[in-house]
């Protein structure tokens, strides 16, 4: 190889390493004490036993997470997701006439808690984390009379619920990483657990130190 080739495969080589440092120097890792906002949306999916998931199935939520790292890799989070699940049966139309018809349509499911997490890969792009929580679960019918079902039936009211998972954060500019992450709910109405899917997506932003 001739010294213009070294010099052009050099200069080719050095290019491509700047290339790669500004890349990583936009990834901003967060630390212990550092307090991150996130939010997004899913898909969630009710098993058919138990007092609520023989009623309603699936359906769309959103979710909301203050999330503090800790030291050693571990994390604790303010949790809130809100769940709409179609019912499994469609609600004939309802007539005054026959008040015996009124039929729920879709169940509004709030979540409201706290999460503990340990991380894995904490100084690296990709992080991932198993997780467990519980809280408060506030059930609310939607009835095609066009009420809104509070208590008295045994799918509304309040109840309480535990939770666990898995996920990974994806960093991609600075201290900003998508969020993926899928869970289990055990939810539970009147003493007993109804099952509880989900897979979210989103986005999760941790205030700069």
């Amino acid at each position: 190889m001739t010294n213009r080739g070294t010099i052009r495969v050099a200069i080719m080589m050095l290019a491509a390493w700047a290339g790669t440092a500004h890349a990583q120097s936009t990834i901003v890792l967060p630390r212990a004490g550092q307090v991150g906002l996130g939010a997004g949306g899913g898909y969630a999916g009710m098993a058919s036993s138990g007092n609520v998931g023989d009623t309603f199935g699936s359906g769309p939520f959103l979710w909301a997470r203050l999330r503090y790292r800790m030291r050693y890799d571990r994390a604790v989070a303010l949790a809130f997701e809100n769940q709409r699940l179609d019912a499994r049966r469609a609600a004939p139309p309802f007539d005054p006439a026959f008040p015996d018809r009124v039929a729920p349509t879709r169940l509004s499911v709030v979540l409201s808690g706290f999460e503990f997490y340990q991380m894995f890969g904490t100084r690296q792009r990709t992080v991932r984390m198993l997780m467990v929580g519980a809280g408060l679960a506030q059930l609310r019918a939607s009835m095609n009379s066009g009420e809104t079902q509070v208590l008295g039936f045994p799918w509304a009211g309040d109840g309480l619920y535990v939770s666990a998972g898995a996920g990974v954060e994806r960093f991609f500019y600075r201290s900003w990483a998508f969020d993926l992450s899928a869970r289990y709910h055990a939810i539970f109405r009147e003493g007993k657990p109804n099952h509880d899917v989900q897979a979210a997506l989103g986005v999760i932003i941790y205030a700069s130190q």
